[in-house]
């Protein structure tokens, strides 16, 4: 069976194992305050163009979401998202175990605009009982997002604009943030991110990593006492230079780049592929990840030698299918997939 449901069925990437072998008798301190994690807060700084932020890292996505928007909101506040956002279907209400309300708002291809806040802020204050609603007090954004659309610099630059206006954190979930870097066409790169949102994070677990999310604060006001949200939240890593090694390694040599670029360049000749042959595509994805709608029985062919992650039903007769690569996918895998393309989706 030749895997493509997600961008985490391996381990990590060799050159972080390596590392993590060489340094594995080391004696350092615990919870993220050793060398190998200083060195990976700068290495991400400099990336950023921002010696002035803060940066902590992390183990998972769902925790990482959940300590960040504990951290931003006060008690009677919530966070507004896509309504396909990732805290708003796949976290088991992690979100609302903390006490914040997820206020979901329509999307198109999982992306939200400037517009949709503005109004849903504008009709929070202007209604005549506000006082007795979940208060907006953040904007949370992915990108890539959930679907593998990516927001443009003008459209985050608008969402930005809007939040600053009406005082609301912008957050920006970036677990897959290399495939949008690294995606042609893409004109956001973490110095905009760094500029335009409050925080954001660089994820390592779908991105060559074996574990880990680097936050990346740029907010002095969410600066303060963030530590103790990443405590508080089961997150600090006892063995916290597992974590820094591994983003020293990804932000050396460009790597985080290249692993990227390999899995957005082995994506677009599979979207490619399924385009050639009139399969129509769930959503306009250039990253890694890839939505074809095939018939049930394309799917039943596809499912003899290939494992994809099962979407939606579009129809009686079709399904949507996610078709992802990684670090690790082989060439010829995809090389077969290619040549299977060919012989079961003949339109």
């Amino acid at each position: 069976m030749i895997r493509f449901e997600c961008d985490y069925a391996e381990g990590m990437h060799p050159a972080i194992l390596d590392a993590l072998i060489k340094t594995n008798e080391e004696q350092t301190p615990g919870y993220g305050v050793d060398t190998h994690c200083e060195h990976a807060r700068e290495l991400i700084k400099k990336a950023c163009h921002r010696e002035d932020v803060d940066v902590h890292f992390l183990v998972g996505g769902t925790q990482t979401n959940a300590t960040i928007i504990a951290a931003g909101l006060r008690p009677y506040q919530g966070v507004l998202s896509a309504v396909t956002g990732h805290i708003n279907v796949h976290e088991t209400g992690a979100i609302e175990s903390y006490g914040h309300k997820v206020l979901p708002l329509p999307s198109e291809d999982g992306k939200i605009t400037a517009a949709q806040i503005s109004e849903a802020w504008e009709a929070h204050i202007h209604d005549g009982s506000f006082e007795h609603m979940v208060q907006p007090g953040m904007v949370y954004i992915s990108q890539p997002t959930e679907n593998g659309t990516l927001y443009s610099r003008k459209e985050l630059q608008e969402i930005s604009d809007v939040c600053r206006r009406a005082g609301l954190y912008l957050f920006v979930d970036g677990a897959r943030c290399g495939y949008g870097l690294m995606a042609e066409g893409n004109d956001v790169m973490l110095p905009d991110l760094a500029t335009l949102a409050d925080v954001f994070y660089i994820g390592g677990t779908k991105v060559g990593a074996m574990f880990g999310e680097a936050v990346v604060i740029t907010n002095p006001a969410l600066k303060k006492d963030f530590r103790y949200f990443i405590k508080q939240h089961g997150a600090m890593l006892a063995k916290g230079r597992l974590l820094g090694i591994q983003y020293e390694v990804l932000f050396t040599d460009d790597l985080y780049e290249k692993i990227a670029l390999h899995a957005d360049k082995l994506a677009m000749d599979i979207r490619h592929a399924f385009e050639s042959h009139h399969v129509s595509l769930l959503y306009d994805s250039i990253t890694n990840q890839q939505y074809p709608i095939l018939t049930d029985e394309e799917l039943a062919a596809f499912s003899e030698k290939y494992a994809f992650s099962f979407w939606c039903k579009t129809d009686a007769q079709h399904s949507a299918v996610r078709v992802c690569t990684s670090w690790a996918t082989k060439e010829e895998h995809v090389n077969a997939l290619l040549a299977d393309i060919d012989r079961i989706c003949k339109r």
